[in-house]
């Protein structure tokens, strides 16, 4: 009862949120604790909705201080540069920017963080999205399925998770999918070049005046923001956080955390302009931090009522003997709807133990099982329980529901060429 309970409560919010009738922060309040009534939870819901709070909390703080960390440096003009050669480069071809947009993102995805890779990304090629009429839904769709692939580093998360809950090495686990991440990043970039043919079509080629183009992205009314004698600093301060964060020098909040305190007090010394800088980006802040909170009621009543364990425990059931020795394949195709639906903890941490040990009763080595357990993270990126979507779409002004009707099938083509790349190459068997 438990699994179909829990089978029950993500249908019904996956319907509400990507139909409109709710919005995704509601739906992932309201869902769950109907669902835990439903299931006789209601007087031991608090300390589960606590809990998943809890669990969340470092990444909300972590994402309200990037934000604020790199709108200051957006604010600042760091990024104004690289619009400026990108306009150079592209000349308004919508090919050109949607392949820009991919190149530009797995490259900022080598730190392994969300988070970093969409504020960066978004940041250089909004306003040129905008300028060009090209959708910013694709700006997001191209950002989100490069993170996807490139998630799967070591110090990304999943990969980490894999090795400490199987006990297994990097080399055991990382090094031979490096294969597969190549074969999905070209795939990444197929898809960038089909959605920039598809808006050539609707849009062509834009022609203008690159000297007028070539302007910094913000409005001649936020010049006076710009601080293009400090450049240097602000390149060399986000360069030293992202190794910082690569190196985990720090805790990623702390770091972001130090990040804007430093960057705001050199960039703009006086109280009033901080005090206007935070403010600016208040509202953007609040409505994704309350997702990513949102979200911890969500994992935590889906957790703590066991629905989890029980979901998982009747798929690896229902597994025909049949598929025994394709285990390695079952398992790398189950990761892409486990992820979507449970957090990376529950299903790494819970779930694939499971797997690894079902399995070794068909003399599969865990090592396969862990590899391809990583290969749904381009499809586990778009679903609501990622709290750094939520920023993506917040930052392009999209709908969280747009994106996911759009890029999901993106996605699982990303997991498919990965497992193909996996299988050709006896990185696990079939």
């Amino acid at each position: 009862m438990l699994a179909i309970l829990g089978f029950l409560m993500i249908i019904v919010f996956m319907i509400l949120i990507m139909t409109g009738r709710l919005t995704a922060m509601i739906a992932l309040i309201v869902v769950p604790i109907t669902f835990a009534i439903i299931g006789g939870f209601g007087s031991e819901m608090g300390p589960m909705m606590l809990d998943g709070i809890k669990s969340v909390a470092p990444t909300g703080i972590m994402i309200l201080f990037a934000i604020l960390f790199f709108g200051i440096l957006i604010d600042a003009g760091v990024f104004d540069p690289i619009i400026k050669t990108i306009l150079r480069l592209v000349k308004g071809d919508p090919v050109k920017i949607a392949i820009g947009t991919a190149v530009l993102a797995l490259f900022i995805s080598l730190d392994g963080d969300g988070t970093t890779t969409y504020m960066i990304t978004i940041s250089a090629f909004l306003p040129l999205y905008k300028r060009i009429g090209m959708r910013p839904i694709v700006l997001a769709g191209i950002a989100v399925s490069a993170s996807g692939v490139m998630n799967l580093l070591p110090w990304g998360g999943p990969t980490a998770r894999v090795m400490t809950a199987l006990n297994l090495e990097m080399s055991e686990v990382f090094t031979p999918v490096i294969p597969a991440m190549i074969g999905g990043a070209i795939f990444v970039l197929f898809m960038a070049f089909t959605l920039g043919r598809q808006e050539k079509k609707r849009i062509g080629i834009i022609e203008y005046d690159y000297e007028a183009a070539a302007q910094p992205a913000a409005t001649a009314e936020d010049d006076y923001l710009k601080r293009p004698k400090l450049i240097i600093f602000n390149y060399t301060l986000t360069i030293v956080l992202l190794v910082a964060l690569i190196m985990e020098l720090l805790p990623p909040v702390a770091l972001f955390m130090l990040g804007f305190a430093i960057a705001i007090t050199v960039n703009y010394p006086k109280l009033k302009d901080q005090k206007e800088r935070v403010a600016n980006y208040a509202d953007n802040a609040l409505s994704v931090v309350s997702m990513v909170f949102a979200a911890g009621i969500f994992t935590g009543i889906l957790s703590g009522t066991s629905m989890v364990d029980a979901m998982a425990n009747s798929v690896i059931h229902y597994i025909p003997d049949a598929m025994g020795s394709h285990f390695a394949v079952v398992t790398a195709i189950l990761s892409a709807p486990f992820t979507f639906f449970m957090s990376n903890d529950a299903f790494y941490y819970g779930v694939l133990p499971l797997l690894a040990k079902a399995g070794a009763v068909y003399g599969i080595d865990p090592a396969f099982i862990g590899r391809a357990s990583l290969l749904g993270m381009p499809v586990h990126l778009l679903s609501p329980l990622v709290p750094s979507t939520y920023l993506l779409v917040g930052m392009v002004g999209e709908d969280f529901g747009t994106l996911q009707r759009i890029f999901l099938k993106w996605a699982f083509g990303s997991t498919i060429v990965m497992i193909i790349v996996c299988v050709v190459l006896g990185i696990f068997p079939l």
